[in-house]
C-alpha cells in the first residue's frame, strides 16, 4: 500500500513530463514554421535590398524609355530577365552562403543563429565591395557610427548606403545609353523641321532607326556584359 502511494505520484509526474516534452517539441516545430512563413514573406524585399536586382531592373526599365518603347519589353519580361541576371551575378555569393551556412545547418552541425551569422558575411562582403565610399560615409555620419573595420559596419547602415549607390550607378549606365538615341532624335527632328514637316512626330520616324542601331551594334550583348562585369 505504501509503495503504491509512493509510486503513483511519480508515475503521474513522469506522464506530465512526457506531455510537457511533447508540447515543447510541437512548439519548436510551430515556431520554425512561423519563422519560415515570415521569411518567405520578406524574401522579395531582401532580394531587392541585398542583391544586384535594383541596379539591373532600373537599367532595363529606363532602356525602354531611351528606345522610345516604354511598354516594350513588358514589365514581366523585364522583371524575369532582371531576376535571372541577379542570380547570375550573385552566384559566387550564393555558393558561399550554401557552403558556409546552409549545408552545415541542414546537416545539424550549427544552430540557426550561427547559420544566419555565417550567411550574412558573404552578403556583407558583396555589398561593401559594391557600395560607394561617399554613400557609406554619409550613413555612418548620420548614425554616428565609427566602425574599426568593414566587418563592424551594421546592416542598418550598409543596406541603405548600398541601395543608394546602386541607384546612382544605374543612372550613370542609363545616361550613357540615352546619348546615342538622343542624337538620333535630334537629327530626325532637325530634318523634319527643315523639310517643313512639323506635323509629323519625330518619334515615329526615329524609332525604327534606334531599334536598328541597337540591334546591329549588339546593344543587348554589350549592355548585359557591362552590367555583369561591373560586379566583378
Amino acid at each position: 500500500m505504501f509503495l503504491t502511494a509512493t509510486l503513483f505520484p511519480l508515475q503521474a509526474q513522469g506522464a506530465t513530463l512526457n506531455e510537457l516534452t511533447a508540447k515543447l517539441g510541437n512548439l519548436d516545430i510551430t515556431l520554425k514554421l512561423v519563422f519560415l512563413v515570415t521569411l518567405l514573406a520578406v524574401v522579395p524585399s531582401l532580394l531587392i535590398a541585398l542583391t544586384s536586382f535594383t541596379r539591373i531592373v532600373i537599367i532595363l526599365s529606363l532602356l525602354r524609355h531611351a528606345l522610345g518603347t516604354p511598354q516594350t519589353p513588358p514589365n514581366q519580361v523585364v522583371i524575369a530577365l532582371s531576376l535571372f541576371l541577379t542570380f547570375f551575378t550573385m552566384a559566387p555569393t550564393f555558393e558561399k552562403i550554401d557552403k558556409e551556412a546552409l549545408k552545415p545547418y541542414l546537416n545539424g552541425q550549427i544552430t540557426a543563429v550561427e547559420a544566419v551569422e555565417r550567411a550574412s558575411r558573404p552578403l556583407k562582403e558583396f555589398m561593401l565591395h559594391n557600395t560607394r565610399k561617399e554613400d557609406l560615409k554619409l550613413f555612418l555620419d548620420i548614425r554616428n557610427e565609427r566602425p574599426k573595420g568593414p566587418e563592424e559596419v551594421s546592416f542598418v547602415t550598409l543596406v541603405p548606403a548600398f541601395m543608394v549607390s546602386e541607384i546612382k550607378t544605374a543612372f550613370e549606365f542609363v545616361f550613357v545609353i540615352f546619348l546615342p538615341f538622343m542624337v538620333i532624335d535630334l537629327l530626325v527632328a532637325s530634318i523634319l523641321m527643315s523639310m517643313g514637316m512639323m506635323m509629323i512626330p519625330p518619334m515615329m520616324l526615329s524609332l525604327p532607326f534606334k531599334l536598328i542601331l541597337f540591334v546591329v551594334s549588339g546593344g543587348w550583348e554589350l549592355l548585359i556584359k557591362s552590367i555583369i562585369v561591373s560586379y566583378r
